[in-house]
């Protein structure tokens, strides 16, 4: 049974004649699947095109516009799967938006790094932008029904939301699947895009990362670890938010000097794949970072959910010297909402009391495994 995607209805209402919609993602997340759902729907003429096949390649960067209405002949619509591969991209798309109006373009991308620094200046005022995350658990739920995607939130935690993680029934071919895309999707993004020839420090970067979700992260103290200089870190660990591993996330402070605020923390895109890095599959009762694993999923899922709803947000995380913190902090539409994530409990009444007198008109609440479903879809 396919998983019906909530960007799928978003994208095609976005493609309008003359523009570009854009959507990134990391591999394997789905967006191949979601074009060819996409295409069921089309009532117009369309091309879809694979940036990977070295004939379309060539007349896609060849900035001739003669050829490239050959290429797209009686089409209204041209659709371009991983559109990265393709040298020049931005200035011919926007070669075709200027002298083919009539036609809608969209295209797919697993890496920024190279896409958008090809596309941002040629396109400008003439793009819409998506990200297609791993599924959420909105999307699950809808799959599976309420009762058995809550009946299965342990599965989600440690296996991740990988399309076709979802699908795999049995346990040991899920894990092999998941240490397939580290192994050869998630290395093979990182090596082309990166000019990295050896990937033995991004996998021991990866790891450290992995066993710090929560904490602040010293760039100074990977460097140490990894026997590398600053920069270098600095410069893989922003390939590696570039390529949809991870992504990072800064410290809230406007009022108190007391709070941290210089340092950054990391997330993974999926625990799944977070999992898969430490070759760790255990049962939640077995591990010691379960804490980790709610925090990254309720985290990613907010990430999904305010794109869902189409909703602009900054995100942070609230931490004073005194050891006071706030997991997740969203600042949207002019206000302030704090979300501390436990496995059970609550936020500490001290913390809470500490935030709301800073920040007046700020709310707070703890997202636990009896409210989390509400955070997730409406919250």
């Amino acid at each position: 049974m396919l998983i019906e995607r909530i960007l799928t209805s978003k994208v095609q209402k976005a493609m309008q004649s003359g523009k570009v919609t854009i959507l990134y993602g990391p591999r394997q997340v789905g967006k191949t699947t979601l074009l060819s759902q996409l295409s069921k729907e089309l009532d117009e003429p369309y091309l879809q095109i694979n940036g990977d096949q070295l004939k379309y390649r060539e007349v896609l960067s060849s900035e001739n516009s003669q050829r490239l209405k050959e290429l797209i002949g009686d089409n209204k619509i041209i659709i371009i799967d991983e559109a990265q591969r393709v040298p020049n991209i931005g200035l011919n798309l926007k070669i075709v938006v200027d002298n083919f109006p009539e036609v809608k373009v969209l295209i797919t991308g697993s890496a920024t790094l190279d896409l958008a620094s090809k596309i941002s200046e040629p396109l400008t005022g003439r793009k819409k932008v998506f990200m297609l995350y791993p599924v959420s658990y909105q999307e699950i739920e809808k799959w599976q029904g309420s009762f058995e995607a809550r009946q299965q939130l342990e599965r989600w935690l440690v296996f991740g939301t990988y399309p076709e993680a979802l699908m795999i029934e049995s346990r040991k071919q899920r894990e092999n699947y998941l240490a397939e895309i580290v192994s050869s999707y998630l290395y093979k993004e990182v090596l082309d895009f990166g000019g990295i020839r050896k990937s033995d420090k991004i996998v021991d970067l990866l790891r450290l990362l992995a066993f710090q979700i929560g904490h602040e992260v010293a760039i100074s103290e990977l460097a140490s670890n990894l026997a590398l200089d600053r920069v270098t870190v600095e410069k893989y660990l922003d390939l590696l938010e570039k390529v949809f591993v991870i992504y990072k996330i800064g410290g809230f402070s406007r009022n108190l000097r007391k709070e941290i605020a210089k340092t950054d923390r990391y997330y993974f895109y999926d625990n799944g794949v977070r999992n898969a890095l430490i070759e760790n599959f255990n049962d939640l009762k077995l591990r010691n970072d379960k804490g980790q694993l709610w925090e990254n999923f309720l985290f990613t899922e907010r990430l999904k959910l305010n794109q869902n709803l189409d909703r602009r947000a900054n995100y942070y995380f609230w931490r004073t010297y005194d050891q006071k913190e706030i997991d997740l902090i969203e600042e949207r539409e002019g206000k302030i909402y704090g979300f501390e994530f436990k496995w059970q409990g609550e936020i500490r009444p001290t913390v809470k009391k500490e935030f709301t007198q800073a920040y007046t008109g700020a709310q707070v609440e703890t997202i636990n495994q009896t409210n989390f479903t509400k955070f997730t879809k409406r919250g």
